[in-house]
């Protein structure tokens, strides 16, 4: 009676072994690469809206002489629009003819 005996282990289960290795080397890679496109993205919709909003400011500045008061200001009359659950916009106006000083935040808790 041999109770405790040695089994080689069979070269299926090591071939097995080896492709769930390979599986999550090229998930985590897929998912890396996933975390860099919307990183990239997000990147080019703020520039985008820096843009969006420096248009918006000096077409107003254009059109009525003055800057505008407020981005609520912007949003009724000159309609620009942007996705306030990706972006906070602070804005901060000097003066009907000094440039409004504003900064974009992304919101990063979603």
């Amino acid at each position: 009676m041999r109770r405790f005996q040695y089994k080689p282990v069979a070269k299926g289960s090591r071939k097995m072994v080896f492709s769930v290795i390979v599986f999550i080397v090229v998930l985590a890679a897929f998912l890396g690469g996933l975390s860099s496109l919307f990183d990239k993205t997000l990147r080019r919709q703020k520039e985008s809206l820096e843009s969006a909003l420096m248009r918006s400011i000096t077409y107003c500045y254009i059109e009525e002489g003055a800057y505008p008061e407020s981005l609520d200001y912007l949003r009724e009359h000159y309609r620009f629009v942007y996705d306030e659950d990706l972006f906070y916009v602070d804005y901060h106006a000097a003066g009907a003819n000094i440039l409004p000083d504003f900064m974009i935040m992304e919101k990063r808790g979603k």
